[in-house]
């Protein structure tokens, strides 16, 4: 949830009455010049050296944001290893002057077709936390290849092939280890050592890639020129679908050559709210995100959190106890919404931020859902409209994930794609806690073909029409 947090807290402070100087406290490392830019023509802003440099030079080639969007997420699904890769999935959304209002794409992971309820449970029921974290059982159905696709399909410039090149280069020469992979690689080393062919890329002498290494990844380059080459059926079909399928029957996985092939991506409706003049877009379910980005911002619309400070205990517990009240509804209304009726507009509704509001108190709140009102309550047939002019020109913001450091720990022998552990975010059962906390409910218990809940939440918020 690092960046739904971010997003509503950066936003929600430079909506505020500026404080005093001497109240304000800023922590070291985090001064605005170290974490803003400014730019005439482009922007590229990635987790990656070598990825941003690609965006860069897509830009430069004549390819428009979503050509640039493109070619990032296969040079940072090369370059961060342990956060995303295409074996993983995501959301992206985005806005262009064409639009009438942003789009949003879920290219979220599915759940494999024999996926059952109690996969993920032991004979007495109890929750085996690192069948759906490790190894074979952890993995969904990967979409981010195909989402990619999509997305430049419709609106990219360059050529499909233009694109993708840049990644397989990267991948070929590979680049050094930095030092937040090198700890990642050794946190997660007992995992990776289990599956040779993860060893083969991210071991040396037995031991894990330290800071400084060189990292080639020649058959990810392989893996990346048949879909350079094919499109999505160099990933979903072909060589590639059989290396993954056979794995995972070697392994009595659940992932078969029919789950790649049926695999779909899904355009959605985002989700949209307004603060204090602020024009919010995020994305939907299956993302909890989105709704909590805007959900947060309306309890907290009536505070001047500008006036008691930023680093302040007061800001702090109003805005962590908004958060709190809004992870109730996650476990109580969240989950795909090809599966179960999800109330967006009762979630997003300011009437009901006024209620959850009126909860906060001086101390930190205990909360049962039984003291919480329906929320359905707050449901409305009407629609509502939004006349967006973008004078920026095309926007692409995008999240995209392997989940846990390193995934699932699995690399596809031949292949180089490592294999995410999607699946944990799933609810084992009502009540249990995925990796990183977050409470399952009802809505969100796995079933075949269904997406897992993500808090996921790229998000694009504009005033007086600009971004």
């Amino acid at each position: 949830m690092r960046i739904t947090f971010l997003i509503a807290f950066k936003l929600i402070m430079s909506c505020q009455t500026t404080p005093e100087p001497s109240k304000v406290k800023l922590l070291t490392g985090h001064t605005r010049a170290q974490h803003e830019a400014r730019s005439d023509n482009a922007m590229v802003t990635t987790q990656g050296e070598e990825t941003t440099k690609i965006g860069l030079k897509i830009l430069e080639l004549g390819g428009n944001a979503f050509d640039a969007a493109a070619a990032v997420s296969f040079a940072i699904s090369v370059e961060r290893p342990h956060s995303t890769g295409i074996g993983g999935g995501g959301f992206m959304l985005i806005d262009s002057p064409e639009f009438i209002k942003p789009k949003t794409i879920d290219f979220r992971e599915k759940a494999p077709l024999a996926s059952h309820g109690r996969m993920f449970l032991d004979a007495n029921g109890d929750h085996v936390k690192s069948r759906s974290i490790d190894g074979i059982l952890s993995s969904g159905v990967p979409g981010i290849v195909k989402g990619v696709y999509e997305v430049h399909s419709k609106y990219g410039n360059l050529t499909w092939k233009e694109v993708v090149q840049p990644a397989i280069k990267l991948a070929r020469r590979g680049f050094k280890v930095y030092p937040n992979l090198a700890k990642a690689l050794k946190y997660r080393a007992k995992v990776l050592s289990k599956y040779p062919a993860t060893k083969k890329i991210f071991f040396s002498h037995g031991k894990p890639l330290v800071e400084g290494d060189l990292l080639i990844q020649k058959d990810l380059a392989r893996t990346l020129e048949a879909v350079r080459d094919y499109g999505p059926d160099g990933f979903y079909k072909g060589w590639v679908a059989r290396a993954i399928a056979e794995e995972f029957q070697a392994r009595k996985g659940l992932i078969t050559t029919s789950d790649l092939e049926r695999y779909d991506v899904k355009w959605r409706e985002p989700v949209a709210g307004n603060y204090k003049g602020y024009e919010v877009f995020s994305m939907g379910p299956p993302s909890s995100g989105g709704i909590h980005v805007i959900q947060i911002l309306n309890i907290l619309e009536p505070f001047d959190l500008g006036l008691s400070g930023i680093q302040s205990s007061q800001t702090i517990h109003k805005t962590a106890s908004a958060m709190q009240l809004a992870f109730v509804d996650r476990a109580r209304y969240l989950g795909d919404p090809d599966f179960v009726r999800v109330p967006i507009k009762g979630l997003t509704s300011k009437t009901y931020a006024d209620e959850l509001r009126n909860k906060i108190r001086d101390k930190a709140l205990t909360i049962n859902f039984k003291d919480l009102r329906n929320v359905f309550d707050y449901e409305s047939d009407e629609t509502t409209h939004f006349t967006i002019a973008d004078k920026l020109g095309n926007v692409v913001s995008s999240t995209q994930t392997i989940n846990y450091w390193m995934g699932s720990g699995i690399v596809i022998p031949g292949t180089g794609i490592i294999m995410n552990d999607e699946m944990d975010d799933f609810a084992a059962k009502e009540g249990a806690s995925n990796v990183f906390g977050a409470l399952g409910g009802k809505n969100n218990l796995v079933e075949p073909n269904k997406r897992p809940l993500s808090s996921m939440s790229p998000t694009i918020v504009k005033k007086d029409n600009k971004v």
